[in-house]
C-alpha cells in the first residue's frame, strides 16, 4: 500500500470511490472537478490518497484555514477496511499540517455515516458536545447529494 499526495489525475477515480460510500454527502460544485481543483490549489501538500495493487482504495481531503486542519472526504472501499488505511491517511494529513504550523484538525462527519462515526471514535478523536456548528450557503446551486447505504 502507498500513500501519497493526492493530484488532479487522480480525481475521477476518487470520485468514483466517493460514490459509494454510504452516509456520504457529495456537494455539487464543491466536489465537482473544477471545486477540487480549486481545493487542492489553495492546499497542494494536505491532501492524500491511499493505492493498492495500482488502483485508489482511500481518499482524504484536507486544508486549513491558517489556524486549524480541517479533514473532508475521508473514505476508503469497503473492501479494503480494518487494514489501517484511513489511519495511515490521517498521520500523513496531521504530519503534513504541523509542518505548516497548524497545531489543532477538526473534521465533520454526518451523523448518518455509520462506518466514518465508528472509525472516529475508534482512532482516539473526541465528538464535540459544546459547540453547535452552523453554515450558511452563498451558493444555492451548491446541492449536497447524500449516498445511501453501502
Amino acid at each position: 500500500m502507498q500513500i501519497r499526495l493526492m493530484t488532479m489525475e487522480d480525481y475521477e477515480e476518487v470520485y468514483q470511490l466517493w460514490q459509494h460510500i454510504g452516509g456520504f454527502g457529495i456537494r455539487s460544485i464543491d466536489d465537482s472537478r473544477r471545486g477540487i481543483e480549486v481545493f487542492l490549489n489553495r492546499n497542494p501538500n494536505t491532501s492524500y490518497v491511499a493505492e493498492m495493487d495500482g488502483k485508489i482504495v482511500g481518499s482524504l481531503l484536507c486544508g486549513n484555514d491558517g489556524r486549524v486542519g480541517h479533514f473532508y472526504h475521508v473514505s476508503v472501499k469497503r473492501e479494503y477496511r480494518h487494514q489501517g488505511i484511513g489511519t495511515k491517511m490521517a498521520y500523513s494529513a496531521m504530519e503534513a499540517l504541523r509542518k505548516e504550523g497548524i497545531n489543532k484538525v477538526a473534521l465533520i462527519a454526518f451523523t448518518k455515516n455509520e462506518a466514518g462515526n465508528g472509525f472516529w471514535k475508534k482512532v482516539g478523536w473526541t465528538r464535540r458536545e459544546d459547540v453547535n456548528y452552523y453554515d450558511f450557503s452563498l451558493n444555492q446551486e451548491n446541492i449536497t447529494t447524500f449516498i445511501g447505504e453501502e
